[in-house]
Parts: structure tokens; C-alpha cells; sequence
């Protein structure tokens, strides 16, 4: 059925589809296509100004500031919805174009005519003409996306992650081949490799746990030559590792095993192995059959394998991917886990076999166990990620721990796949959560982002990291949606896979974040992260005010100026000596700025209110950088200093 259907490959379908037709617009759809049309003009402003200011003095006073009067008039003008919208003027001269086929656009010019074609999609609209709607729409997003300013560096500090696949370490052949791999992903920017080190049972190098290495890589040692590439290269080299799932039959298929084969750890240890509620290793629809979490023997085989990883190589990461069940349905009465030790333990603490519940019990009693299985399942994978933090800590506690999850919602996940990354989360045993948000365009990807970005969501001090899948997405597509995570308050993002990174996306990668030096990588430096991006912030209002698009008032902007020059002051002493002293007078200043900037930023929110609400989402972002940065920076400090100087 397809609800097990693995969605791992998959995307998730647009959020909104735009097609050309003369079908009718509802009022909701309306309300959609218009709101994604004036969020990608402020993806495209985004990035016109990240590339124009990157050489402006971040000295806010650089710019005389308008008379209150003139402001006051601008305010009773932006009150009067006839009026016409200020024109953007973004660019550093009249004279800035953006080259497009040989040929030169004015950015202005772009701006003006996709703003020109939104007012003219909502007249459209109003009087029915839904064709002309619709193809107005179209034409101002492609418009939009083929003029995208991929000329000019534009990153800030940010984690660019990418999945290294097992298939492209493979085909590489040997270390020189690798090396070329590399090379592209340094001239690209990517600061992050997770690289995919266990893969359907297989380590892709020799190992003295598991019962047998990848076949395909028997005469050399890929992640040998992977951590000397990436570190020779300035980039961090993660282990990714598939945990709970322990087959496949795409594997099998390539290294001409049966289909059915289990793959190695399971054929080794049978007992091991998880089942369905029907006595299946593998659920219908899927192709990984999965390892029982709740089997000691299992725990503390990954748990060795993990030790091996960490203590023979030089590696900087390791990521947990399948660190859940296989989907199911149980309401179709498809569920997974019992595996002969759940079973046993599970029965030795309700006197009930699993096997015989289901989650519409004929009474009280067997729903209130069936929830019981639930949760004992939840808490295998729960208790296994503890366990892996706790031997990362012991052994090699500069590792960072991240987890490629879902982002499906809460509940859903618990009975689908018993997946609670938010536990994790909160008692801070990741360091990263890298959120599979896979999607087939900008609109869907920040449906499936945002909920876990959001400050409400109360998910500690870990960094939330979400995914990009590129696979039949344009480049344009991509770049888009890496603008749209940019803008929320992201510490970066991560992208899959290095199999479909194409030639003119790793141009464009490379022109727009290839260049911009060895910046800060949030997880690794998070109080330097946290200055450098909000310098970048003081330049880009020094380069709106010289532009005379910045409007404060008057009697607001020597406060505005006063308190961001301590903010920055703030933020590079604890930068350059962390210390909880510091720590908490960065957090003060920080706090004090946020909360007046609203205020300061009022009449420039009348007529760019995306712009504002990213500020706003970049200053969310500095906090998120000190309170992780509290935890593995200060607190790391303050239980080494321990350690070494036992009372």
C-alpha cells in the first residue's frame, strides 16, 4: 500500500502547483500564489543586497538619517492602500546588472516588472480572468528565476552540508578519483560531508566488527582517504551511518545477491533480525529489513561498530540515519518490532505477548497496552541514541552527533516509525538534526520547515538543519530554496545527494558560496559564527542607508546604532574569550536589541515586510548560536577542566 512505501527517495509533492489553464482560483488559492510570488521577490532582494553589501562598512552611521517629517509623510502615504509601492532599488548603481545569457538585466528592471506583474495577478484574479492570472504569475516567477544573481559570493556562515552517497564513493574507484570529488565540493563551498560509511549492513571499509566490508571497496579504504581529502581540503568529514536498517534490495541487486538476501549482520545473527505483525523481515512495499532495537546483542554490536568509526578515524561527525522502525499502518494492521528479544521483554513486563494487540482493542485494557507497545518501541530507539551520545562523549567528545530524521509531524511519527527526535533534542544528546525536509518546491519546503524553526518549538540547543533533495529539481529550484532557508532562522543546510550534483548547479554553488574564504562553522564555532553573521547584518543596513532605503526615525536610529555597535561589541568578546560572564552579556545585549527592533524597523515594515521579518529570523538565529554554544563550547570547557583537575 502507499502508506509504507519508504519515502526516503522521495519528495514531497509541491505545495502549490501553478499551471497554465483557464480552471478557476479560489480565494485560499489566491491567497497561496500571491503570498509565494511576494516571498520570492524577497528571496530575490535577499540575495541583491547579501551581494552588494559585502564590502560596506558595517558603521551604521554612515548615512545622514531622514527628517521626522519626511518619515511621517511616508507613513501617511503607505497608509493609503491605492498607493502605489516604492520601487525597490537595491543595487549599489544604476548601472549593476546581472548578466543572463550573454546579455545585461538591471536587477531593478527584474524587481520593478515582477512587482508590476503581482499587482496585475491580484487585479486579474478579482475580475475572474484566471488564464491571465495564472500566466501572469508564471511569468513573474520565471522571470525571477532566470535572472537569479548568481554572478557574486552571497553566503554567510552556515553549515553546507552534502551527502557523499555510497554509489558516487564507488564509482570514484580509488583515492585519486575521490580527490576529484572533493575538489568540486570545496570549489562549491561545502564545508560539510556526510559521508555514507555503513550502507544496507556494509561498512565501506575494512572493519573488525562487522561480519563483512562493502564488496565494491575491498582494495582501499574510502573513508581513510576521505578524512585526509576532506581536512586537506578545510572541510569536516561525517560519518553517516545506517543504523537500525540493515539490507536492501537495491544493494543486493549490484553486488548480484539474491533479492531477499537480509544483508550481513542479519544473515549472521538471525535472532537479531525485527519482524512484522504477519512474520514478514520485511514489510510490504519497502526494501530494508530492519534490526530489533530492544536486543541488547544488537545495541552493542552498532555500538562497537560506532567505536571503531570514532577511534580508528579522524572523523569529525557521525550521523545516525534509520534510526527508527520501518514505516507502517497499524490501523491496516501493518506494524513492525517484534523481534524475539521485544517480544520477550515486553511480555516480561505486562505479561502479554505484543503479537496479540492492536490499536483498536476490544477494550480499555488491550488500547491502553497497545499504547504501552508503543511506547517501549519509542523508547528503544530513544534510549539506543543516549547510548551513542554517551560513548561519543566518553571517547571522542569534539564529535558531532547528528540524526537524519523526518519532519513529518509529532504524533504522526510516533505511531509510524516510534521516531522522537524531539526528545533528543531537548536533553541535548545531537548536536544536529538534520530534518529530511525533501521537497518539490519553495512553498512545500517551508511548510515542512518552519513548524521546527520556530521558537515555540522548544527543541533546546540543538542545531536544526534542514534537507534539500535536488534530484528533477531545476537549478533555479535549488537555489531558490536555499535562498528560502537562508532567510528562516537556519544555521544552514544540507543538501542530497553528490549523485545528482550537476555541473551548472555546482557553478552557480561555487560563483555564489565557493569564495567567500573559511568562514565559521556554526556547530564548530558558534559564538565566531554568531559575530560574524550579524556583522554581516550591521553591513547590509549600512549599505540600505547609504542607499537611502533604510528609513528609522530620527529619534530612534542613535539608539538603533548604539545598541547594535554593543551587540557587536558583545558578541566578538565572547567570540574572542568564551566565558559565561560573556556569555550572558551577549545574551542581555542580544535580548535588548530584539526586543526594541520591531519598533525601530516599524515604518520599513509598511512596505518590506519580508525583509524585516528575515532580520528578524537572522537575530532568532544568533540566539539559537548561544545557547548551543553554551552547551558544547562552555560546558564541554567546564567538563574537560574537570576531568583534569579532579577535587
Amino acid at each position: 500500500p502507499p502508506s509504507l512505501l519508504h519515502p526516503d527517495p522521495h519528495a514531497a509533492p509541491p505545495g502549490l502547483i501553478v499551471e497554465r489553464s483557464g480552471l478557476p482560483i479560489s480565494i485560499v488559492e489566491a491567497v497561496a500564489m500571491r503570498q509565494e510570488l511576494e516571498n520570492l521577490i524577497g528571496r530575490y532582494e535577499s540575495i541583491l543586497i547579501a551581494a552588494n553589501s559585502a564590502d560596506s562598512d558595517p558603521d551604521l552611521e554612515m548615512a545622514a538619517p531622514p527628517t521626522t517629517a519626511a518619515i511621517e509623510e511616508d507613513e501617511e502615504r503607505q497608509k493609503d492602500e491605492d498607493e502605489e509601492p516604492v520601487e525597490p532599488n537595491l543595487t549599489a548603481s544604476a548601472d549593476d546588472t546581472i548578466p543572463v545569457n550573454g546579455a545585461s538585466i538591471a536587477a531593478n528592471e527584474i524587481l520593478q516588472t515582477a512587482q508590476q506583474k503581482l499587482e496585475e495577478f491580484n487585479q486579474l484574479v478579482s475580475e475572474r480572468n484566471y488564464a491571465a492570472a495564472r500566466d501572469h504569475w508564471l511569468e513573474a516567477r520565471d522571470l525571477l528565476w532566470e535572472n537569479l544573481p548568481t554572478d557574486r559570493p552571497i553566503a554567510q556562515s552556515e553549515v553546507r552540508a552534502i551527502w557523499l552517497d555510497r554509489g558516487t564513493i564507488v564509482a570514484a574507484r580509488s583515492r585519486d578519483g575521490l580527490a576529484r570529488i572533493f575538489d568540486q565540493l570545496a570549489a562549491a563551498g561545502i564545508n560539510t560531508v556526510f559521508f555514507e560509511t555503513v550502507n544496507a549492513g556494509y561498512p565501506i571499509y575494512p572493519s573488525d566488527v562487522a561480519p563483512q566490508p562493502n564488496p565494491l571497496t575491498r582494495r582501499w579504504d574510502p573513508l581513510e582517504a576521505a578524512v585526509d581529502l576532506a581536512h586537506e581540503r578545510g572541510m569536516e568529514l561525517h560519518a553517516w551511518v545506517w543504523t537500525f536498517a540493515a539490507g536492501n534490495h537495491a544493494h543486493n541487486r549490484v553486488v548480484n545477491l539474491p533479492i531477499d538476501y537480509p544483508g550481513p549482520v542479519i544473515s549472521a545473527h538471525p535472532d537479531w533480525a525485527g519482524y512484522d505483525n504477519r512474520g514478514n523481515l520485511i514489510l510490504s512495499g519497502q526494501e530494508e529489513p530492519f534490526l530489533d532495537p530492544a536486543n541488547p546483542a544488537v545495541r552493542g554490536y552498532l555500538l562497537d561498530l560506532f567505536e571503531e568509526i570514532i577511534t580508528r578515524y579522524d572523523v569529525d561527525g557521525l550521523q545516525l540515519d534509520y534510526i527508527r522502525y520501518p514505516f507502517q499502518n497499524a490501523n491496516a494492521g501493518r506494524s513492525f518490532g517484534y523481534g524475539v528479544a521485544a517480544r520477550q521483554q515486553f511480555q516480561r513486563i505486562t505479561g502479554v505477548d505484543p503479537i496479540t494487540l492492536s490499536p483498536g482493542g476490544s477494550d480499555e485494557r488491550s488500547r491502553q497496552l497497545w499504547q504501552q507497545w508503543t511506547e517501549f518501541r519509542i523508547e528503544q530507539v530513544n534510549s539506543f541514541v543516549a547510548d551513542t551520545s554517551d560513548l561519543i562523549h566518553r571517547l571522542r567528545p569534539n564529535v558531532v552527533l547528528s540524526t537524519a530524521v523526518f519532519a513529518l509531524p509529532e504524533p504522526d511519527r510516533l505511531q509510524k516509525i516510534q521516531q522522537s527526535w524531539e526528545t533528543w533534542a531537548r536533553a541535548g544528546e545531537v548536536d544536529m538534526i538534520v530534518l529530511m525536509t525533501y521537497a518539490a518546491d519553495t512553498h512545500r519546503l517551508q511548510q515542512l520547515a518552519a513548524p521546527w524553526l520556530s521558537e515555540n518549538a522548544n527543541l533546546g540547543s540543538t542545531i536544526i538543519l534542514p534537507g534539500i533533495r535536488i534530484l528533477n529539481l531545476s537549478d533555479a529550484a535549488v537555489f531558490d530554496q536555499i535562498q528560502a532557508l537562508r532567510d528562516l532562522p537556519t544555521e544552514g543546510y544540507a543538501i542530497f545527494a553528490t549523485a545528482h550534483l550537476q555541473e551548472t548547479l555546482q557553478a552557480i554553488l561555487t560563483r555564489t558560496q565557493g569564495t567567500g574564504g573559511a568562514d565559521p562553522i556554526p556547530y564548530r564555532q558558534p559564538f565566531d559564527a554568531a559575530l560574524n553573521r550579524f556583522t554581516a547584518l550591521r553591513r547590509e543596513w549600512s549599505f540600505l542607508l547609504s542607499q537611502d532605503q533604510l528609513w528609522i526615525r530620527g529619534e530612534n536610529l542613535e539608539a538603533w546604532r548604539t545598541e547594535a555597535e554593543a551587540l557587536e561589541d558583545a558578541l566578538a568578546e565572547l567570540a574572542n574569550d568564551p566565558s559565561s560572564r560573556r556569555l550572558e552579556q551577549a545574551r542581555t545585549r542580544l535580548q535588548t536589541f530584539r526586543s526594541q527592533f520591531a519598533g525601530w524597523m516599524h515604518l520599513q515594515a509598511l512596505t518590506e515586510d519580508y525583509r524585516v521579518q528575515t532580520w528578524e529570523n537572522r537575530l532568532a538565529t544568533l540566539e539559537n548560536l548561544l545557547n548551543y554554544g553554551e552547551r558544547v563550547v562552555l560546558e564541554q570547557d567546564s567538563d574537560q577542566a574537570a576531568l583534569e583537575n579532579p577535587q
